[in-house]
């Protein structure tokens, strides 16, 4: 850095902000695939794309802006979103309204957001700006890859269309249209650790593919794609609560089919039945979800007629997260582009390890930090950024007598101040030299680890191990 003075004042607000941090985070839910529309119709986006902002920097930021402009009209957030073929223009994108939830999170969704058949691509992305009130530029955020498709395959889908069908692991939103009327979709969600369903949020869940063989209270997950006829398990991935385990039924004209076992494909029509019971489904009723019995079918053993609630739709979800904190930094430019990091990979070691940050959104105006200290970066591409591991005495410790392996989180900052978090740690892991006729100090416990009695033995190198945070 040119200005150590400033180098200096940057390092004690990184120290501040690692003790305290104040990050401000825009999560953007949306589904995989989107319906095209045809001429005068137009197709709303179902689930509704949603945006979730969360974190105590927007309440720090807030109050910066409120103390500068003397007003509380200034300080609310309020935003757009619209596909990214729409250009710049505000007209064409829908206006979000944010508003305050229980949680103290800021919530609000895109409803009557379409794709025109006059739109020629296979896939888009959903682009997200974000205002404060008082005209002042939050940033510029974009969705992951949506996939266009006319309708709901009819057909029985083939494992080599991997696109539209739904693998295990993978998550995933569930919706009802009793009569198939739009006005009346329900999405299944969580509220209060209890499954609702509800006309205005809904929730991504993680679809497990189970080994139906073992016993419920194992049920080890498996890989592979979801096909009719599977026990699976439904997990919701904001609070974790889960449903019994489900035999995942294929649904034609109110009936659940029992003998399809085809693989599932996006906007299916499915019905849930509770693995063990006695023709008992997964079942909305108005805001609740209940479970309904279904009735045998006298001439068609292989069928069971269901009500309107006990038949979903299913189909794929993408999430997306942006993180960043201005509360250090006098920040007056967008916050955007926010950089992603999605995998780390390491060179060389001891004095000339290097470090390849891999991701998306990367520009030349990025500095890696490893905790509190900087490293000497490259910019190589907008995915992928390379830097020099600084040496572990940087953080105050004689590499030659390193005890304890030391963790320190990853970090980008602009050279602005602006800190993006990421869910990275780096971790510098001593390696052993035993010294003949060494003494362990008499204070160390017997019982301790082999780490612990090594505490006089001489380290010859530095090793470095990439951990990820879950």
């Amino acid at each position: 850095r040119s200005n150590p003075y400033q180098g200096s004042l940057l390092q004690d607000s990184v120290r501040r902000y690692l003790q305290l941090p104040a990050d401000q985070t825009v999560l953007i839910l949306h589904a995989k695939v989107a319906q095209k529309s045809y001429g005068n119709e137009k197709r709303f986006f179902c689930p509704p794309p949603c945006v979730y902002l969360s974190g105590p920097g927007w309440k720090l930021k807030q109050e910066q802006i409120k103390a500068r402009d003397l007003g509380e009209a200034g300080f609310r957030v309020c935003g757009y979103m619209g596909l990214d073929s729409m250009g710049s223009s505000l007209m064409e994108t829908q206006k979000l309204s944010f508003e305050e939830q229980p949680d103290a999170k800021g919530f609000s969704c895109a409803k009557a957001l379409y794709i025109s058949d006059t739109d020629k691509r296979k896939h888009f992305r959903l682009v997200l700006k974000l205002f404060f009130s008082n005209g002042q530029e939050i940033g510029t955020f974009h969705s992951k890859l949506i996939k266009v498709i006319s309708k709901p395959s009819q057909k029985k889908q083939s494992l080599k269309n991997t696109d539209l069908c739904i693998s295990s692991g993978s998550k995933v939103s569930l919706f009802n249209r009793l009569r198939s009327q739009t006005v009346s979709t329900r999405y299944l969600s969580v509220e209060g650790g209890a499954f609702i369903a509800s006309a205005r949020q809904w929730a991504a869940f993680t679809l497990h593919l189970a080994d139906e063989r073992c016993a419920r209270s194992e049920f080890p997950l498996r890989e592979g794609y979801i096909r009719y006829g599977s026990v699976v398990q439904l997990v919701c991935t904001a609070t974790g609560v889960t449903l019994p385990p489900l035999i995942i039924r294929k649904v034609m004209k109110q009936y659940a089919m029992l003998d399809v076992d085809e693989p599932i494909s996006q906007l299916h029509k499915c019905a849930f039945q509770f693995q063990g019971s006695d023709r008992m489904y997964l079942c909305l009723s108005t805001d609740k979800v209940i479970q309904f019995q279904a009735s045998p079918c006298p001439k068609e053993a292989n069928r069971e007629l269901l009500n309107d609630g006990s038949c979903w739709t299913i189909i794929s979800t993408e999430t997306v997260e942006y993180t960043f904190s201005e509360s250090l930094a006098c920040v007056r430019e967008p916050v955007s582009p926010v950089p992603l990091i999605a995998a780390l990979q390491l060179t060389g070691g001891g004095d000339v390890a290097m470090l390849e940050v891999q991701g998306e959104y990367f520009h030349a105006h990025l500095k890696v930090w490893f905790g509190d200290v900087e490293a000497e970066t490259m910019y190589r591409s907008p995915k992928s950024l390379v830097c020099v591991v600084p040496d572990v005495s940087a953080f105050g410790s004689d590499w030659r007598w390193l005890r304890y392996p030391i963790t320190v989180p990853l970090l980008l900052i602009r050279d602005d101040g602006l800190i993006y978090s990421s869910s990275f740690t780096f971790t510098y892991t001593p390696e052993q030299s035993c010294i003949p006729g060494q003494q362990v100090l008499s204070d160390v416990p017997q019982d301790s680890d082999r780490l612990l009695d090594s505490i006089h033995q001489e380290f010859t190198r530095t090793n470095f191990h990439l951990f990820m945070q879950t």
